[in-house]
């Protein structure tokens, strides 16, 4: 059903490198887990139609989709729950293989102080409006608690110009909503906060309320959502963040919920949407987040799989972040380059491997590890690049992940050629993996060499995409 994009990059030929294959799509039925997420969100409200691309879905690779489940939806009238749209969806994406993770949000008007129906809106306040938010909630987890195990806990509540949503009502809105679910569903596992962007005043009050009231123990993990026109620029914000957690909850990880590029900008493209994005800017965008995650052990959700109409003001607003193009229509149109940059991600980067803890960079230094379960990459230039390093479980022959990470992603696929050595490398038939286009290329011996555990590579093509020096044994290949 789907083609692959064609390759826009220069001809490596010219680089010394030897095409070989693309990288080989795996279905999300044939991996068995991953570090990733992708995005089925505002379906509560109808900004998306699930069924345009449910046939994209398990193609891509990815097990686990984030989904809105919609109080004001579901309960139209006062005790009455329509549950045929997400019976729907859920009941065909679980057969598809994806695990839902499910998102209890937003508000309801049918009650006063229900809360605002939609992002930025309000968090239900009144008695009426709480007890019906706790039989809404629970009705939810006996519903669907033998197809999801993952819940979620309102969406951005610190965002935009909302300032009902302090940090004491949305912690308590928390821990209320965790209680129910684990009454119901003791094996639950519950992301709080789901903070938009990173507020660290907000976050460790908001941590701070939990832990004194001995509830932290509900919760696996804490969500933020930040949006930045570089997506390598963030992690000392996202280590400060996870500092404050642990002063709160020792080892509770961070979880990324929601992030993503658009594929072209201007004027109500939402976050991030000032800029000249294209497709591939947003290809190397998600990407490098998605890889820069994980080199960070934190779980990595893609906003998101289709163009969003929001269709609740005078005019129709086209979120244009998505993996495949749509419409004000709703319609899928096709995959683009993003969608397949992801899917060459999800292929090679699931629980296979594991992540080397310490890889240390540097420029033009001469270092070996001391500890055989460390390595160091030496490379023939100062620029700033973002170089992360993985082994198979079983193999442990090596892939490392490697690109510039200084500027925000460009839409140019012209590259500059630099060594690299790599001491306690690990490879057999090392090979050059290009993300963004999905080609696989040998290296030649002239350009590759060995001496015992230090491995020197010479003329390796590197741009602001992520490119993978990996074992050719880790990578799935198809000459198709």
């Amino acid at each position: 059903m789907f083609t692959y994009c064609n390759s826009n990059g220069q001809d490596k030929e010219n680089m010394g490198l030897s095409l070989i294959g693309k990288i080989q799509p795996r279905n999300a039925k044939d991996i068995q887990s991953s570090n990733w997420i992708i995005g089925c969100e505002t379906l509560d409200r109808d900004y998306a139609n699930y069924d345009s691309y449910k046939d994209y879905l398990d193609p891509l690779g990815i097990k686990r989709i984030r989904l809105q489940t919609g109080w004001a939806k579901t309960e139209k009238e006062k005790g009455v729950y329509e549950w045929e749209w997400l019976d729907h969806i859920i009941n065909d994406a679980t057969k598809r293989g994806l695990q839902p993770w499910m998102q209890l949000s937003y508000g309801n008007t049918i009650y006063e102080g229900g809360g605002g129906i939609n992002l930025a809106g309000g968090i239900p306040i009144s008695d009426e409006a709480l007890k019906a938010w706790d039989n809404w909630v629970a009705a939810s987890v006996k519903r669907y608690k033998d197809k999801a195990i993952e819940w979620e806990i309102w969406n951005e509540p610190n965002f935009g110009d909302n300032t009902m949503n302090t940090p004491e009502i949305t912690a308590h809105l928390n821990i209320r909503t965790a209680e129910i679910i684990k009454s119901i569903q003791p094996e639950a596992k519950i992301s709080g906060l789901a903070m938009g962007h990173i507020d660290l005043d907000f976050a460790d009050d908001f941590f701070k309320i939990i832990a004194d009231q001995n509830k932290m123990y509900l919760f696996d993990n804490m969500g933020y959502h930040d949006y930045v026109y570089n997506p390598d620029s963030n992690y000392d914000k996202v280590e400060k963040l996870k500092n404050i957690l642990h002063k709160y909850a020792p080892n509770m990880p961070l979880r990324q919920g929601e992030n993503g590029a658009p594929s072209m900008g201007g004027k109500g493209r939402g976050a991030i949407g000032d800029h000249d994005w294209a497709e591939v800017s947003q290809a190397k965008w998600d990407t490098r987040r998605m890889l820069g995650d994980l080199g960070h052990d934190i779980e990595s959700s893609v906003f998101t799989i289709i163009d969003i109409a929001y269709t609740g003001g005078p005019i129709t607003r086209i979120n244009v972040k998505g993996l495949i193009a749509s419409d004000s229509t709703q319609k899928a149109i096709r995959p683009k380059i993003a969608y397949y940059a992801v899917q060459h991600v999800a292929s090679i980067f699931d629980n296979s491997l594991e992540r080397i803890r310490n890889v240390k960079d540097s420029h033009n230094k001469t270092y070996i590890p001391e500890n055989p379960e460390d390595v160091a990459v030496i490379k023939s230039t100062d620029r700033a690049m973002a170089i992360y390093g993985y082994r198979h479980k079983l193999s442990k022959l090596q892939v490392f992940t490697i690109w510039e990470s200084e500027c925000i992603p460009s839409n140019s696929m012209e590259k500059n050629t630099f060594d690299f050595t790599i001491a306690n490398g690990n490879f057999n038939d090392p090979v050059y993996v290009d993300i963004i286009t999905g080609e696989v290329y040998a290296i030649p011996k002239k350009q590759w060499s060995k001496n015992e555990k230090v491995y020197t590579f010479k003329d390796i093509p590197i741009y602001d995409g992520p490119i993978l020096l990996a074992d050719k044994s880790i990578i799935k290949i198809t000459s198709e």
